[in-house]
């Protein structure tokens, strides 16, 4: 029930119609009886986000696009592994100060571990906050990585911060890799639903395809690397493990995983977006 004791998380993003954070947060409050709600925000700019967040003494929040990387200027203290990776998804209040965490990271290389990626050649689609997360995760796992983005510049900047290669969107279909990771909107509903990232042509049974975007589960990538033959890995795996990471940071327990995968695959059959 919520009264006037009622604690206050959020994610702060743009577009943030499609999160399934709220649905798996609010249950973990409630499985684990803490008084807590968990809204989702749009906010026209982080600066005014952060000054909400002091202002009204927001508990925590998960930071998605496009503010990863933005929001790092106005935190109270990083994370090491957040600055190194350049990016933050997980704002802690404590007492007043905001600390920034990335759990993206390890959520995103655990599902490609058992697949050998050492050695391997992993194309990451996109250069934004999600995509710092996986290409650093993946660096310290020994893959050899080619990044692929619209904005030269930004991707040639975390492909030296990675050891990597870029290689500019207009060249994609040029690419030969062994895994495909997309870290983009392509793909996600409801704006970016028939977008789709990476040539088909280019897809061969014996890559591994991963998408970060998980509604749908089914997105036109994983679902054309499928008729392929691939090895694919969808999002939501990736968006339970952070979760619950986030949800340790914020409460000190960790959550029920199967309850919060189950809650997304439910809500996604409701409404037909799977």
């Amino acid at each position: 029930m919520i009264n006037a004791s009622t604690d206050l998380y959020c994610v702060l993003g743009s577009p943030v119609s499609h999160s399934q954070s709220p649905l798996v947060h609010n249950i973990s409050f409630r499985k684990n009886k803490i008084n807590a709600v968990y809204l989702a925000f749009e906010p026209p700019d982080i600066a005014a986000a952060i000054l909400a967040i002091r202002t009204l003494g927001i508990k925590g929040a998960s930071i998605t696009i496009p503010f990863k990387e933005t929001i790092m200027a106005y935190l109270d203290e990083l994370d090491p592994q957040a600055k190194e990776i350049g990016a933050v998804n997980t704002v802690v209040n404590k007492d007043g100060r905001l600390l920034g965490f990335n759990t993206d990271s390890q959520a995103a290389v655990n599902p490609l571990i058992p697949h050998n990626i050492k050695g391997k050649s992993i194309c990451i689609i996109g250069a934004g906050g999600a995509a710092r997360a996986v290409a650093h995760g993946i660096a310290k796992q020994g893959g050899h990585l080619i990044i692929t983005n619209r904005s030269h510049k930004k991707g040639a900047d975390l492909a030296d911060e990675v050891k990597g290669r870029f290689m500019p969107l207009d060249q994609i279909k040029s690419i030969q890799a062994d895994v495909v990771i997309n870290t983009t909107s392509c793909g996600m509903a409801p704006l970016h639903l028939e977008d789709f990232p990476f040539p088909a042509q280019n897809l061969t049974p014996d890559m591994v395809v991963m998408d970060v975007v998980y509604t749908p589960l089914n997105t036109r990538l994983l679902s054309a690397a499928r008729k392929k033959g691939c090895t694919t890995i969808d999002g939501l795996s990736m968006f339970v493990a952070q979760a619950a990471a986030q949800f340790e940071l914020w409460t000190g327990l960790k959550p029920d995983t199967q309850a919060m995968r189950d809650a997304v695959l439910e809500n996604q059959r409701q409404s037909k977006n799977f």
